[in-house]
């Protein structure tokens, strides 16, 4: 089932976010597709914040390629494959086995090698000022 949402602030960006984590569990997989600044990083907070994490813990990986959130019901590990551009690189990070017990949330999806089964595909598109339209929906391969 595909989801629509808009909102209009980075408030409430995160707070999409936040009302998808219940619907998540070990092994769940979000893959985030957006511009820069579209929101990808306010969703991961939102994210966090329902699983139980502090969210202003949360910061963009774009540097340090992962970041891995406990603490929440679930444990977090949040991905940027911003930086990478082959896919051996994004291989080498070994995402199945990451996401084996954890919520995985996967900025820049759009550059996986190959489809993660069962995943989630958020996308953010940018609208006037700060309005994003979120597009919430199952992968298709």
């Amino acid at each position: 089932m595909i989801r629509t949402f808009t909102t209009h602030s980075e408030t409430e960006t995160t707070a999409v976010g936040r009302d998808l984590a219940p619907e998540l569990s070990g092994r769940s997989v979000v893959l985030l597709i957006g511009d820069l600044g579209a929101g990808k990083t306010a969703l991961v907070r939102g994210l966090a914040e329902g699983l139980g994490v502090a969210p202003e813990e949360v910061s963009s990986p774009t540097f340090t390629l992962m970041q891995e959130y406990r603490g929440g019901r679930v444990k977090l590990i949040h991905v940027d494959l911003y930086r990478l551009n082959e896919a051996r690189e994004i291989d080498e990070l070994g995402l199945e086995e990451l996401g084996a017990d954890s919520v995985l949330a996967i900025e820049w999806a759009e550059k996986l090698p190959r489809p993660i089964p069962d995943a989630i595909e958020v996308r953010i598109a940018h609208g006037e000022g700060d309005e994003r339209r979120l597009t919430i929906t199952p992968w298709s391969a």
